[in-house]
């Protein structure tokens, strides 16, 4: 498990000797390291339907979800399942956990190929929207590409704003993705180090945290004939953290 020594060298590389200090009054208040046979549904809600949104082209199917080696594994494939033309997985704490402001934490090794879309975000508790933190995208067809953004206004009149970072090929091996979201900024870091922040139009609600590969839509097109199948979204942890102060975790 990261030790909250682990936060405050994180915190320390990110602002200084103030947020090093600041970073002693963090605790952490959920996790899952994955370690039992199956998914602990106590923790996560696992998707079983066909969603409209972003035109894309996967059935999320529970059979694509399982534990494997202590990690969680969101498997794509192409089959069909009715009019879909792939199948993959879609894990959330929807009725299980939210918290608002907070240290989220997700390490993982990303899939990649044209029209493959994994990512790690979170969305208000009550099913509202926007606002949205993606903690993590990356379009499949530029797998050394991390997409950090945040999506806030109101329906139908929503604005986002972000940044990316290009690092290492995240399919080849592990790497840390996290966000620390407080009242006066959102910050953005990949293996620890800030990549990207916003001090404007910061939420204040609880966020649900919601894993997933999306297959095609309009962002990271179709797939084409230089797709692997299958690919694999496999995430060794997920851990939240707050200050003792702030933030009441809601359950």
């Amino acid at each position: 498990m990261r030790s909250l020594l682990a936060i405050a060298c994180a915190l320390l590389l990110a602002g200084g000797n103030a947020l090093a200090a600041e970073s002693r009054t963090w605790e952490l208040v959920w996790s899952d390291e994955f370690d039992g046979p199956t998914v602990d549904r106590a923790k996560w809600y696992v998707e079983d339907a066909a969603l409209d949104k972003n035109n894309e082209g996967q059935y999320y199917d529970p059979k694509e979800v399982f534990t494997r080696d202590g990690m969680l594994v969101l498997r794509s494939r192409k089959q069909t399942r009715g009019d879909r033309l792939f199948v993959s997985g879609l894990v959330e704490t929807k009725g299980t956990f939210s918290q608002t402001y907070g240290w989220f934490e997700v390490r993982a090794k990303l899939p990649k190929g044209q029209g493959i879309w994994p990512a790690h975000w979170m969305m208000p508790a009550d099913n509202s929207w926007p606002p949205e933190i993606d903690i993590m995208e990356l379009i499949g067809h530029d797998p050394m590409t991390i997409h950090m953004t945040h999506h806030y206004g109101k329906w139908p009149d929503t604005r986002l704003a972000g940044n990316s970072y290009t690092g290492p090929d995240f399919s080849q091996d592990f790497h840390v993705f996290s966000v620390q979201w407080e009242p006066d900024a959102i910050r953005w870091y990949v293996d620890s180090q800030e990549r990207s922040v916003q001090t404007e139009n910061i939420p204040s609600v609880p966020m649900r945290i919601i894993l997933n590969t999306a297959v095609g839509g309009d962002w990271p097109g179709y797939p084409d004939e230089t797709t692997v199948f299958p690919q694999e979204h496999v995430i060794d942890y997920v851990r939240v953290y707050r200050k003792s102060d702030a933030g009441q975790a809601v359950r």
